[in-house]
């Protein structure tokens, strides 16, 4: 089942980061395929994060008519980075996971760019520009984006919404129990 949810939402972000950008031309520097490579690398599972980047990397690759596997690569050496840092820092804070989201997408679009230049793909853009303003856009969205993966995934979640009714009951319960 979980395999099925994280194919579910990567297809949706591949879907989003496709078609935004006919929408209105700066949502196209949202990166939502990171943010669900970034999520999956901070569950700590190195297996799922390698193959969800390099799976959301080739499938923007393929379907933006770009260098085939530049984004694949970029995307795959940036799960490794963050599952790296996940592992030897304690990153369950959702404050900690902006900075993160935000090294991830330097770190990404770093990368996506060497290997466009290297091999002999000149950016059409400025470098800075792209790079800050991809940087903005997927920091920002990313850091919502990354709670409502919180709220799919998660199972602490899931069981905090199954047991509030009953918190609520036992709250009422025990505060009647202090009038008397």
């Amino acid at each position: 089942m979980p395999q099925f949810k994280i194919a579910a939402v990567l297809a949706l972000a591949i879907i989003l980061q496709l078609s935004l950008r006919a929408v209105w031309l700066p949502l196209s520097y949202i990166d939502f395929p990171l943010m669900v490579v970034v999520y999956i690398a901070l569950q700590r599972d190195a297996w799922k994060a390698l193959i969800v980047g390099t799976i959301a990397g080739l499938a923007v690759d393929a379907s933006s008519g770009g260098l085939l596997g530049a984004g694949g690569f970029s995307k795959t050496l940036t799960a490794y980075l963050v599952y790296f840092a996940a592992t030897r820092i304690n990153l369950e804070n959702a404050l900690l996971r902006i900075p993160v989201l935000a090294a991830a997408t330097l770190t990404d679009a770093g990368i996506y760019f060497f290997w466009q230049r290297s091999l002999g793909h000149p950016p059409s853009v400025p470098f800075v520009q792209t790079i800050s303003y991809n940087l903005i856009g997927t920091t920002i969205a990313g850091t919502f984006g990354l709670y409502m993966l919180d709220s799919v995934f998660s199972q602490q979640v899931s069981q905090r919404r199954l047991f509030a009714s009953r918190r609520r009951v036992a709250r009422r319960g025990s505060g009647s129990m202090r009038r008397r």
